[in-house]
């Protein structure tokens, strides 16, 4: 690999840069995690990260991954045996189907292209054939990380309503939280679940469930094996600032400047930002003559773009150039995508100047792999981020 100078560019969807600030915040000393002073900062802090989750109900922070807290949210609320209802938008929602299955789940999982997001009218179909009220939740991918598509949650909400079933909603906002709009109240989700190496710029290991009434009083119920993962200790402790286990202390401190980062931009300036970069993400990729992965408009993600390079092509082969000759990371194709798409992340501690050295390490790579575009891609993108 040829030795590079300056910063690497990390242009993955997730890890993401994180910013000075909080890696200063997470290099203070550690204190007593069961002294008065951590008990006042949890319940600073807990109170802080309900806005991003849109919620004035609990959310417990684990550490651990989102992976974890999928995980939190299956055992938490259901028992062995009990009827689920996925959708294939990509990647990761198979792997919580996947998940699901090991815990002894019954999923019924509805096949997609992996190009569309979860859709509202077959779960309207789906709960509306279930009159038994046989299903007892229904698992949504807010954005699917290895597609760059983003389902309608609301929609979703409303067919649930529609067909009167009781059904309770999981939603994983792994790589949305934080950077796109999400209302878990408003929009009637009752579990939550992200994760802290993304939208919130943090490095890897915080895990989060918020947490509605309805998925409260499910829990009360559930018999799913849980020990690490069983809210009720989390939110007994909680109450008084603590934790039934050593948390993970430091990158609290660091959560806690990421939450101040973004009240101070405010999370609607937050959000256009991402969903601004987004549109010239896009404007580069199709001035470029390539195609982009998600095919609805409606679903188009803000945080990445796939981009699909066309059979004749190895998207691995662009991205290995790239790293080697600009020193950039893109996330690669997954699942059943490999090799045929990169991932532009554009999400997290990112601004346009960032946006606009990604986008020409992309140009100048897709060159020199001999993919065929017009260069006026680059242009394109410039001319959205120009606009005022």
């Amino acid at each position: 690999m040829t030795a590079h100078s300056g910063r690497h560019f990390l242009q993955i969807p997730g890890p993401t840069n994180v910013p000075d600030r909080v890696l200063h915040a997470i290099a203070q000393p550690t204190i007593d995690h069961r002294g008065p002073e951590f008990g006042e900062f949890t319940l600073d802090l807990l109170r802080r990260v309900k806005p991003v989750f849109g919620t004035a109900n609990p959310v417990v922070i684990y550490a651990g991954s989102g992976t974890g807290a999928w995980e939190a949210a299956l055992v938490n609320t259901l028992s062995p045996g009990d009827r689920v209802l996925a959708f294939e938008t990509g990647h990761f929602a198979t792997l919580w189907r996947d998940m699901a299955l090991k815990l002894g789940l019954t999923v019924e999982f509805v096949p997609g292209d992996w190009r569309h997001g979860a859709d509202p009218a077959a779960v309207a179909e789906h709960l509306a054939a279930d009159t038994e009220h046989g299903i007892k939740a229904v698992m949504v991918v807010h954005n699917e990380t290895s597609t760059g598509v983003t389902s309608r949650i609301p929609e979703i909400r409303a067919a649930i309503d529609e067909a009167d079933h009781p059904a309770l909603l999981f939603v994983d906002t792994i790589s949305s939280l934080g950077s796109i709009d999400y209302r878990h109240d408003d929009w009637g989700v009752d579990v939550t679940i992200g994760c802290s190496q993304k939208g919130l710029m943090l490095p890897p290991g915080l895990g989060f469930n918020a947490i509605s009434d309805k998925a409260l009083a499910a829990s009360a119920h559930a018999t799913m094996p849980k020990s690490y993962w069983d809210w009720a200790p989390m939110l007994r402790d909680n109450e008084r600032g603590f934790y039934p286990h050593t948390p993970a202390t430091n990158l609290l401190y660091g959560l806690r400047e990421a939450l101040i980062m973004l009240d101070e931009e405010g999370l609607p300036n937050v959000f256009a930002r991402h969903q601004r970069h987004a549109e010239a993400t896009r404007a580069a990729v199709r001035g470029w003559g390539l195609e982009v992965l998600c095919a609805n408009e409606r679903e188009y993600s803000g945080v990445l773009t796939a981009v699909l390079v066309g059979a004749e092509h190895d998207a691995d082969k662009v991205r290995r150039i790239i790293l080697d000759r600009f020193d950039m990371s893109l996330g690669t194709g997954l699942g059943k995508l490999a090799g045929r798409v990169f991932r532009i992340g554009h999400l997290g501690h990112f601004n346009d100047l960032a946006l606009a050295g990604t986008l020409s390490g992309v140009q100048m790579g897709l060159e020199l792999a001999g993919v065929d575009i017009d260069p006026a891609g680059l242009q394109a993108a410039l001319e959205v981020l120009r606009a005022p």
